[in-house]
């Protein structure tokens, strides 16, 4: 097991909390909130056409001079161009996600840069760790947006991959608060990435409209679905309908993806679309009930964490 502070030595950070690098959520407002605040911010590149992420990773660094990373889905069609971009940009942390990780790994790490991949279950921990990824992510069924297929909840799976791994794992999926992360450590976890949590930040890129639906959220607002595309946790709004009839109807992937069709989740997220938008958030939603700033919620965090590790010296940075 790989202690707190291994994590931070590895990303050159004060505090063990990933932000997670949310498509239409994570701009460069956000990456260098966090990372100022002593977490570790990632750009969501995901939603991004390359001369779009070359400027948010150029405003990211003169917003901050502490370390920060970029999020890569490896299905992106433009990802050469991406990752093109990021060493050219200097980034030094490129968390990797929804691919095979031994496609970029080994290129990125002959370039110097840092590399995480996020996965939801044991097999691919293991393929990760034969690509020579320096992290893992662990997320848990109860995450937001794309999710595992297994549905394995956060409280299960990281123990498993930190049993069956040798690299430092980060724990994912229902996370955003000091109890929460000290439960993650607890599991065997170096650290936490959070997702949800600030994507509700006043720096957050969504917009305001998603952000109010995701405090407004309570048990049983979100729902897992579209696993025969890709398995994705939604806001159950009228475009989660729409797809809950299709299944009705008993539609096929072909009509399936269709009524995804494109630009869904940009409606939804960012342009604040709440009726025919696609709103990919966490359960953990259900737990908060204000926008906060990113200072404000790494703060808490922090605090709430220490004041619970204060009498167990397993919890030590």
């Amino acid at each position: 097991m790989h202690n707190k502070s291994s994590l931070c030595k590895l990303f050159g950070i004060e505090y063990p909390i990933i932000q997670g690098g949310m498509i239409w959520c994570s701009g460069w407002e956000l990456a260098s909130a966090v990372s100022n605040a002593g977490g570790l911010g990632l750009i969501g590149s995901g939603s991004m056409y390359p001369n779009v992420l070359r400027e948010h990773i150029q405003k990211c660094k003169q917003a901050t001079d502490k370390p920060f990373g970029v999020n890569v889905p490896l299905l992106y069609p433009d990802i050469e161009q991406h990752l093109d971009i990021i060493v050219e940009e200097g980034v030094k942390i490129v968390f990797t996600s929804a691919g095979n990780p031994a496609k970029y790994t080994g290129w990125l790490k002959e370039r110097g840069i840092t590399v995480v991949h996020v996965v939801a279950n044991t097999k691919f921990a293991k393929k990760c760790e034969d690509a020579g990824v320096d992290a893992i992510v662990a997320e848990g069924f109860e995450a937001g947006g794309h999710n595992g297929r297994e549905e394995t909840t956060t409280m299960c799976l990281v123990p498993m991959i930190v049993d069956c791994v040798d690299v430092p794992v980060i724990a994912a999926g229902g996370i955003g608060c000091g109890r929460t992360m000290a439960a993650a450590i607890c599991l065997g976890a170096s650290g936490v990435q959070v997702g949800s949590r600030f994507a509700a930040s006043l720096e957050s890129s969504a917009h305001q409209h998603f952000k109010e639906q995701i405090i407004a959220a309570v048990e049983g607002s979100t729902a897992l679905t579209l696993k025969e595309i890709t398995p994705v946790r939604l806001l159950k709004n009228p475009f989660y309908q729409a797809v809950m009839d299709a299944y009705d109807r008993g539609a096929d992937v072909e009509e399936l993806k269709l009524l995804l069709g494109r630009g869904r989740a940009k409606r939804g997220m960012f342009e604040g679309d709440l009726e025919e938008g696609e709103l990919e958030i966490g359960q953990i939603s259900a737990r908060l009930d204000r926008i906060e700033t990113v200072a404000e919620i790494v703060e808490k965090m922090v605090a709430e964490y220490e004041g619970i590790a204060k009498n167990h010296s397993f919890f030590n940075y």
